[in-house]
């Protein structure tokens, strides 16, 4: 459906009441990167042309991010608002009550009308929606360089079979065969693409929703692991502590075929020119022929204010977030997929298309790990991934023995 007259009104008049007075909101955030940095503009420039004044606070990494807005808010200084992900992230300050909830924009504004009901679960504690979702992202990508294939005499791959096939090609040629982030949280990311991928929906649920430790110490896990550890010897001495965007560079300079990695990193491609139809490719879930989406999302937190003019541009801001022209602008920045149902998305890259397209059906959807494990357990097997990939003395067997036992006895 497109942006419908009302909406677009309803925008306008917003916009009009807000100019008659300037209102403020410092938003602490880590959208850092090229793609992200473009993204967040879309809402710094939209809060602006209806009268608000946005005070942007970026801050790199999602920890550093979130551990700064947590202390200045415990200090007596909170930001206006702050950026997190769905999942049990933000329990914690809901019963500490530290947050407000956006209840009555919600329900003036219908967002359940609209949103997956995966995603109004996600934002929902008590009752009350405590968070503004902007985006539903896909995790588990495969990118290329559609001339790196090409130079190296290698075909696009379409599964898994074909990934190492590729991989080999590109290496033989003397490139990077997998541009890699050594850092522990895409690690992990890697990790849970392979489980998606090879394992399927249905392992990966049960591994992480319903902590079955008996499967996570079967032959079938194994095998996962073992194909993880196949794909150290396709990553370059460089990987180690290196960004997640400074490798999807690699892919984008031609120094490197391909990545894994969240849809985000399709917002870097776009902010550096290049289009997903003749410059680079993509594979949702690593299997083109049974695409599952393993499915996150950014979400806007707003902290509890003593100021009445701050609480009033809370309440703005988390309007215009969901807003329709807002969504289809932040989204194809981001290379996220919006939380609307009913938006024209026709202007969206063909990887976005295909995401679109899976998410449809519910059976090509995962859950994003966090919404099911604490932060706790979600170190520790963070950590166990971690070391695997590094230590290749740590086999198959030995990684999935210690991560039974974590997932046996999440808090």
């Amino acid at each position: 459906m497109k942006l419908g007259t009302a909406a677009t009104v309803a925008l306008l008049v917003w916009s009009a009441g807000a100019n008659a007075q300037d209102m403020k909101a410092e938003v602490i955030h880590w959208w850092t990167s090229g793609g992200e940095s473009a993204a967040v503009k879309v809402f710094a420039d939209q809060f602006k042309k209806a009268g608000g004044v946005w005070i942007d606070s970026a801050v790199a990494g999602g920890v550093n991010a979130r551990t700064a807005a947590i202390n200045r808010t415990l200090g007596g200084n909170p930001p206006t608002a702050m950026q997190f992900n769905t999942g049990k992230q933000f329990d914690e300050l809901v019963e500490g009550n530290l947050l407000t909830d956006v209840e009555a924009v919600a329900s003036e504004n219908k967002w359940r009308s609209f949103m997956p009901e995966a995603i109004v679960r996600a934002t929902v504690r008590n009752g009350k929606m405590f968070a503004v979702p902007v985006n539903i992202h896909g995790q588990n990508w495969l990118f290329f360089n559609k001339a790196v294939l090409e130079k190296a005499g290698a075909a696009e791959p379409t599964n898994w079979t074909d990934v190492f096939v590729t991989l080999d090609k590109v290496k033989a040629a003397g490139l990077i065969p997998l541009a890699f982030s050594g850092v522990k949280v895409w690690e992990r990311n890697l990790f849970n693409a392979v489980l998606v991928g090879q394992g399927g929906p249905e392992m990966f649920e049960r591994i992480y929703g319903k902590q079955d430790a008996a499967l996570a110490a079967s032959a079938e896990f194994k095998a996962v692991a073992e194909t993880y550890a196949k794909l150290r010897g396709y990553v370059d001495s460089g990987s180690p502590g290196r960004n997640w965007n400074d490798a999807t560079t690699l892919v984008i300079q031609g120094k490197a075929g391909m990545q894994v990695m969240g849809d985000w990193a399709r917002g870097e491609f776009a902010a550096a020119g290049m289009t997903g139809v003749k410059d680079f490719g993509c594979m949702i879930g690593l299997n083109e022929d049974k695409p599952v989406v393993s499915t996150d999302g950014d979400i806007i937190l707003f902290f509890k204010q003593d100021d009445p003019e701050v609480e009033a541009a809370q309440k703005r801001l988390a309007a215009l977030l969901i807003s329709p022209a807002v969504q289809v602008a932040f989204n194809n920045a981001k290379g996220s997929m919006p939380v609307r149902a009913d938006v024209d998305m026709s202007t969206a890259d063909p990887c976005m298309q295909k995401a679109l397209k899976a998410v449809d059906d519910p059976a090509k959807i995962v859950t994003a790990t966090n919404r099911f494990i604490t932060e706790n357990t979600n170190q520790q097997i963070n950590e166990l991934i971690s070391q695997f990939f590094a230590d290749d003395s740590i086999t198959p067997e030995d990684a999935t023995s210690r991560f039974s036992t974590i997932i046996g006895n999440s808090d």
